[in-house]
């Protein structure tokens, strides 16, 4: 076998997952999103899906969908609750229990991790990969240092190992940790294992808020 045809084997093999994975997804889920479409809107009319800009692979931003889950107005009282950063009022990543932006339809979408659902578009497109660190936001990127831009060297997926291991409850540097592990580490039956992981986690729901 030609040399450099071994050598992308693997990427190859994980793109083949991604595009079965998230391509049976969007089939199989598709009244599933219908419905959840339907309460979000219902909650208050607003708007069904939130729109923002994440950062990918090498640092090129992609626009990044979820089912809303906060109020329409939840951005402007981002400074009304930032003190209350359960990753702590510095923390790179901003994570709150309780936090009263947050709709009652959209707990329960947290709970289960469905209002992460429209990003399996991102993974059909090829920004995103089913497996990978959790794509941060510009500003979280701003504050990284040299040794956590190694987290964009890959791509971002929708599933990785601290999601299925807390979650939300993981600081920012535990994060960063367990990211920095699994890209030294990655491989494709790796990856499946944490495919297969994630379903009990989200269950489960630890770490979910």
């Amino acid at each position: 076998m030609n040399h450099g045809l071994r050598a992308r084997l693997p990427a190859m093999a994980t793109r083949a997952m991604d595009l079965a994975l998230s391509g049976g997804a969007l089939v199989i889920f598709s009244p599933l999103l219908l419905l959840i479409g339907a309460a979000v809107w219902l909650q208050d009319r607003g708007p069904v899906f939130y729109w923002q800009k994440r950062v990918g692979m090498n640092g090129r931003e992609f626009d990044f969908p979820k089912f809303r889950s906060m109020y329409v107005n939840a951005d402007a009282l981002r400074t009304k609750v930032e003190q209350q950063n359960d990753h702590g009022a510095n923390g790179v990543t901003f994570k709150m229990k309780n936090d009263p932006r947050v709709t009652w339809v959209g707990r329960m979408l947290r709970r289960l991790s469905l209002d992460e659902l429209p990003q399996i578009w991102c993974v059909l497109k090829g920004d995103m990969a089913v497996v990978g660190p959790r794509p941060p936001l510009p500003g979280e990127v701003a504050r990284y240092g040299v040794y956590a831009r190694y987290r964009l060297s890959v791509k971002p997926g929708l599933t990785c190992t601290w999601q299925v291991g807390g979650r939300s409850d993981i600081p920012f540097e535990g994060q960063l940790r367990l990211d920095l592990e699994y890209i030294r580490q990655r491989s494709f039956v790796g990856d499946l294992g944490l495919v297969l992981r994630t379903v009990p986690a989200v269950i489960l729901g630890r770490g979910a808020y």
